[in-house]
């Protein structure tokens, strides 16, 4: 507080670092945790066509900046013989979430964790997100969205059509 000319004895900031303190245990309780872990309630299932999880809402921390960065997870796969309850895969959202992050390694755990825990043929996750470290500084943009895809199994090969996929996520 002193460096950027606060008095930290105020009133209104003598308990700013406690609270700083316990905000970070919370925004980074994701640390040493595994993602996969969290999706703890898998079932036999002989289902074959598309799940698709939208519209999941996330937050998580820029490791360059410490500000936030926000938005809307997605996620679509074609199951083997497993899926999940859905509330697990959210969950595990929230793991990788609750850490330091870059969205494109956010996206990539997220991709693996799911694939790892289910096996699916397939799957593509998508994250699109707001970073306050790019709308409230630096360039000034607010509303600007970074877009990550991952792509997993069957959709990798080129004889599957995960532009498809990607579409019925937009829809």
């Amino acid at each position: 507080m002193e460096a950027i000319g606060e008095n930290p004895h105020r009133e209104g900031l003598r308990d700013t670092p406690n609270r700083v303190a316990s905000m970070y245990l919370e925004l980074f309780s994701g640390i040493g945790l595994d993602p996969s872990g969290a999706i703890d309630a898998v079932f036999e299932e002989d289902h074959q066509d598309p799940v698709i999880l939208k519209n999941v809402t996330f937050y998580s921390v820029c490791e360059h900046h410490l500000l936030p960065f926000f938005g809307l997870a997605h996620l679509a796969y074609i199951p083997s013989s497993k899926v999940a309850g859905i509330s697990k895969l959210v969950r595990s959202l929230e793991v990788i979430s609750r850490r330091p992050q870059v969205q494109e390694r956010l996206t990539r755990q997220w991709a693996d964790a799911v694939f790892t825990a289910l096996s699916p043929q397939g799957l593509v996750a998508q994250v699109e997100a707001e970073h306050l470290c790019m709308s409230m500084r630096g360039v000034h943009k607010p509303g600007s969205q970074v877009v990550t895809t991952a792509i997993r199994g069957v959709f990798t090969d080129s004889s599957f059509d995960s532009e498809s996929l990607l579409s019925l996520i937009k829809r």
